[in-house]
Formats: C-alpha cells, sequence, structure tokens
C-alpha cells in the first residue's frame, strides 16, 4: 500500500476508535469517593486526628477532591492520546505517552495537593515519607484503571469492528444476490423470445396465446424478486405455467412427471425462479421431437428437489452463456449456505436443489 494511502487508512482508523463513546459515570462515582476515602486511611495522612476533629472530616472532602481531579485530569489526557495513537498503528507510542501522561500528571499533583493538606490541617511538620507512599499509590492506581479504561475500549472496539465487518458482508451478500437476481431476467427473456419467434413463424395463434402466458409468467418474477424463499407450491404454479408456454412449443414431445405428493409442496421453502431455470436448461440443451420426446421427472428426497432429465444431445449444439445453473448455483450458496448438485449419470442430468423446511424439526 502506498505511503499516502497507509496514512490515510491510519487516520480513519484513528477517528473510527476515537468516535467510539464509553459510558463510565458509574464507574467514576463509585472510583472517586472509593480511592479519596481509602487512600488518607492506609497511608496515615491523618496523623493524630481522630472523628472529634473538624479538619477530620473536612479531610475527606479534600482527598475526594484530590482524587477526583486525578481522575478525570487522566481520563482527559488519556482520550486524546487515543486520538493520536491506536494500540495498532503505533503500540510503543501510545505506552510511552500514557506512561508520561500518568506519571507527569498524577506525581506532582499529589505532591503539591498533600503540601496544602499538612498546611491546612495544621501539623507541624510534613511527613514526606506519608507523601512518597501516597504518590506512589496513586501512580499505581491511576495505571490499574487505565488498563480498565483501555481493556473496554478494546472489547468495544473489537465488538464495533466485528459489526462493521458483518455489516459489509450482509451488504456485499445483498448486492452480489441482487445482481444475480437481475441476471434471471435477461436468461428468462432470452430463451423466451427464440420460443416466441418460432412461433411467430409457424403458429400465430399460439404465438397469441404464448405472449398472453409470458406476460403471467414475468409478473412472478417480478412479483418474487425481492423474496430470497418462496413456498414450494408457488414456485411449482409458476413452473407450471412456464411448462404450459413449452407446451404450445413442444406438444406431446415434452413429458413432465410429478413424483411426490402434493402436501410436500406446502412444507418446504426455495430460491424464486430456481425450478424453472433448471428446466429451461434441459430443453435448451436437449433435443425434443416427437421422435425423441423429453422426459423430465421431479421428486422430493431427502429435504431435496430432484429434477431427472434424459440427456438429448442436440444434432446442433447452441451456444450458451453458462449463466444459467452457474447463476443458480451461487444464488442457493448465498441463500442457504447449501449448494446445489449438477451431474451426469447413466445417461441422465439430475440437479438436485436444497429444500428448506417450513418447519424445521
Amino acid at each position: 500500500m502506498p505511503e499516502s494511502e497507509q496514512s490515510e487508512y491510519e487516520t480513519e482508523k484513528r477517528n473510527a476508535h476515537s468516535e467510539i463513546k464509553l459510558d463510565d459515570n458509574t464507574f467514576r462515582w463509585i472510583g472517586i469517593p472509593f480511592f479519596g476515602l481509602l487512600i488518607p486511611n492506609v497511608t496515615g495522612l491523618f496523623g493524630t486526628l481522630t472523628f472529634t476533629d473538624f479538619s477530620y472530616w473536612q479531610g475527606y472532602l479534600y482527598f475526594i477532591s484530590l482524587a477526583f481531579l486525578i481522575w478525570q485530569g487522566n481520563r482527559y489526557l488519556l482520550f486524546r492520546t487515543r486520538k493520536r495513537f491506536t494500540w495498532f498503528d503505533k503500540p510503543v507510542e501510545k505506552l510511552i505517552l500514557l506512561l508520561m501522561n500518568n506519571v507527569f500528571y498524577t506525581a506532582p499533583l499529589t505532591i503539591a495537593w498533600l503540601c496544602l493538606w499538612y498546611i491546612w490541617a495544621g501539623f507541624p511538620k510534613t511527613d514526606w515519607s506519608a507523601i512518597q507512599m501516597v504518590v506512589l499509590i496513586n501512580v499505581i492506581c491511576v495505571l490499574f484503571v487505565t488498563h480498565i479504561y483501555e481493556t473496554v475500549f478494546l472489547v468495544k472496539e473489537k465488538e464495533s469492528e466485528t459489526l462493521k465487518n458483518e455489516q459489509l458482508q450482509r451488504a456485499r451478500a445483498e448486492a452480489e444476490l441482487t445482481a444475480l437476481k437481475n441476471q434471471v431476467d435477461p436468461h428468462f427473456m432470452f430463451n423466451s423470445l427464440n420460443t416466441l419467434s418460432y412461433l411467430i413463424k409457424w403458429d400465430g395463434e399460439k404465438a397469441l396465446l404464448f405472449t398472453e402466458n409470458l406476460a403471467e409468467v414475468y409478473r412472478y418474477i417480478l412479483i418474487q424478486k425481492d423474496h430470497t424463499l418462496v413456498l414450494l407450491e408457488d414456485e411449482l404454479e409458476f413452473t407450471h405455467r412456464y411448462t404450459d408456454l413449452l407446451h404450445l412449443r413442444f406438444g406431446k414431445a415434452l413429458i413432465i412427471k410429478k413424483q411426490f405428493n402434493g402436501s410436500a409442496e406446502k412444507d418446504y421453502l426455495i430460491p424464486p425462479t430456481s425450478v424453472f431455470v433448471a428446466f429451461e436448461n434441459a430443453v435448451k440443451h436437449n433435443e425434443i421431437s416427437e421422435q425423441k420426446p423429453l422426459h423430465i421427472d421431479v421428486d422430493v428426497r431427502d429435504n431435496q428437489l430432484i429434477i431427472i432429465n434424459e440427456i438429448q444431445e442436440k444434432g446442433n449444439k447452441q451456444n450458451s452463456s453458462q449463466i444459467g445453473l452457474k447463476n443458480l448455483a451461487e444464488r442457493f450458496q448465498l441463500i442457504t449456505g447449501n449448494p446445489i448438485e449438477a451431474y451426469q449419470e447413466n445417461g441422465k442430468f439430475i440437479v438436485s436443489l436444497p429444500l428448506t423446511p417450513l418447519n424445521p424439526s
């Protein structure tokens, strides 16, 4: 990747990370008072003060205020650092900057605040050993809290990245599916117009009937274009209309038999226009005549719609665009995640289309 593109990519990535929102109000409301109350008690900052001294109680507010300044200041520095560096592009620089921010902000503030505390509370002298201990504890606590923040951010960034990838994959799949659906129409029209051209030449009445039926078939395609799955019953009804068109041309030379009972049609879903693509493939690539009628059998077995035709190669083979079954295979893969099977066996061509049960057991 060119340097300019790499720089632009890193900038976009930093911007995306900096836009991640973090609701840490509860964390701060608990953490700030906790450290403000705990640290002075464990480090002896109250010295000889007791519960009866007014300064003792004021001291809690004083140290909670220190905890607030330390927390908020380091939080601000952390968020600014996120806009400049990420753990992915410059991890060493980010680590050094975080450490410097934490130490050089927390330590001087703590020392100044505690020196004022000893003066304000009326202690005869400043306890530097206690101050050193508090500075060390504060720096460690800040590093610990910063680590929590960064961990939460990394988790959110991963979730955001995963979501974006899923959205991108979904958008890509939808775009591919739309493109594949759009390919069905010209492919279908190409073969239909060939048939219509033949009928116009030899039988005007059949050509008119064919045109009317073709309009009904095309209406189904337009209605189902935005659907990914339809009832097998509806798809077979559409296919029946399509075969009526074929019978106008081939008559009794085309024989289609359904080998399963009617109830199976109501139990499955299938991508629209998929059955007729398999039929169309059979009609396009095989000889159909009174001397050699074409038999097509349709059956449902093991959640598969099986379409079988005898192989009767034409004397003059047509040039094929090869988008029929290939298109169908890609659509099934995108919609159902299952591949179709198309193969030759014992002089027959078999297309197996995976069915989606309407009520999976």
